[in-house]
């Protein structure tokens, strides 16, 4: 029986059998970095991307970036000159958005459990406050009240359903996130009789999904439960942010979201929904999907090693940098990262080896038994699709090592030359 093989990744170009990131060959890269292991991000491969949906989903949509997928400054500046809006998910995520000059009414701040320093930074700035709570709704009226600002306020929903085949589940049933569906009118109500101004809500059902006939009906739910709580509203609702879950392929036999679909979707669903509330503009909310598959992660052999018949090729990388890709994540049985030995990606001599870190745990594991090119000490190994959800969800003080670094590269649009 063949294996199931990872899905064809085209964002970053081989040439002389060497990754190129941003136009660079993955050696020169390192070199210029100065260090392994680092992640690098391509401003070409970010920009194409939102140039993509942007072809796909209807030209009322409005994109929002949600920066906990990545919060490198650089990334965060970057993104927010192409999309529409930035989200956020806590007050260090939210200086990292002002200072990028987007308007703060188009920065919405959503999580639970915000601090009365965050929840007044917030007000302050003018932003607008996901509400996940009738408790933070009255202490975000009286931060409000303290402070002359009259607070800008959405109400996050947690509905009656979830994003099917999705990743990650972030609505349907209990949940820390969001007001109970059913909860929603009272605390509409409620929100009238305070000094805030309402701006709409915030559905969003789950995460990480490939399959375009589950983000539709996941739509078409949401856009019904909207509806059927904009008459309690206090206002009009200026908007509806649905959320995002689009996913993108990790792991062997996965295939990429039919985009065409979810965009062909949303364009039958919009002119009923516009026709029902006029003044609102839908938001659809990413991360992953934007900046996960214009990332890689890369560390260099340090030792190959060879155990009872098997190869490890032992680098100075590991979970500490990247521990959605060692398998401690979320997976329930863990499966491999696309890895490429990065300076000789296709190789003439291949192998099966495993990929570890210098980490005293097994749990250090980010390739098992993969078929790669032969590769020696001072080999680069790259692991794709490391865009998302890798240097800031991982435990970088483990052991002690030292921190990975991060680059942004490849020119900016309009201009030419070397890498930036």
């Amino acid at each position: 029986m063949t294996r199931p093989q990872h899905a064809p990744l085209v964002q970053f170009p081989v040439v002389d059998d060497s990754l190129q990131i941003g136009g660079v060959p993955l050696a020169r890269l390192a070199a210029r970095v100065g260090q392994t292991p680092f992640y690098a991000y391509d401003r070409g491969a970010l920009s194409a991307r939102v140039a993509e949906l942007r072809r796909h989903l209807p030209p009322a949509i409005a994109l929002h970036y949600a920066m906990k997928a990545n919060p490198m400054p650089a990334v965060v500046q970057h993104m927010a000159g192409l999309v529409d809006g930035i989200d956020v998910a806590s007050g260090g995520e939210l200086r990292v958005a002002l200072d990028t000059g987007v308007a703060p009414c188009d920065i919405s701040f959503a999580g639970p459990g915000k601090g009365d320093a965050e929840l007044a930074s917030a007000v302050a700035a003018g932003v607008v406050l996901n509400l996940e709570s009738a408790a933070e709704m009255e202490r975000v009226a009286a931060i409000g009240a303290r402070l002359g600002v009259r607070p800008q306020v959405a109400v996050r929903v947690n509905p009656d359903f979830e994003l099917k085949s999705s990743g990650m589940k972030m609505g349907g049933g209990p949940k820390q996130f969001g007001v109970d569906a059913e909860l929603v009118p009272a605390l509409l109500a409620r929100l009238g009789a305070l000094p805030l101004a309402f701006h709409g809500f915030h559905i969003f059902s789950g995460s990480q999904n490939l399959k375009a006939a589950a983000l539709r009906e996941a739509h078409e739910k949401t856009f019904a439960l909207a509806l059927a709580l904009a008459p309690h509203a206090p206002a009009p609702l200026r908007t509806l942010n649905i959320g995002g879950g689009f996913g993108i392929p990790y792991f062997p036999g996965e295939e990429r979201l039919d985009l065409a679909a979810v965009g062909a979707g949303l364009a039958e669903m919009l002119p009923a929904v516009h026709a029902a509330l006029p003044g609102a503009r839908v938001v659809v909310e990413l991360g992953r999907y934007l900046v996960g598959e214009a990332g890689v992660y890369v560390s260099r052999v340090i030792e190959r090693k060879e155990s009872r018949g098997r190869v490890y090729l032992v680098t100075d990388g590991g979970l500490h940098h990247h521990l959605s890709a060692s398998g401690n994540f979320g997976q329930v049985i863990r499966k491999n990262y696309p890895v490429v030995i990065g300076n000789r990606v296709r190789g003439g001599e291949r192998e099966t080896a495993s990929v570890v870190g210098p980490l005293c745990t097994p749990l250090d594991l980010l390739g098992d038994q993969m078929e790669l090119a032969l590769a020696g000490p001072g080999d680069l190994v790259a692991v794709l699709q490391s865009g998302a959800y890798g240097l800031s969800a991982s435990p970088g003080g483990f052991l002690g090592h030292p921190a990975a670094a991060e680059v942004l590269v490849g020119p900016r649009a309009g201009r030419s030359g070397a890498a930036s």
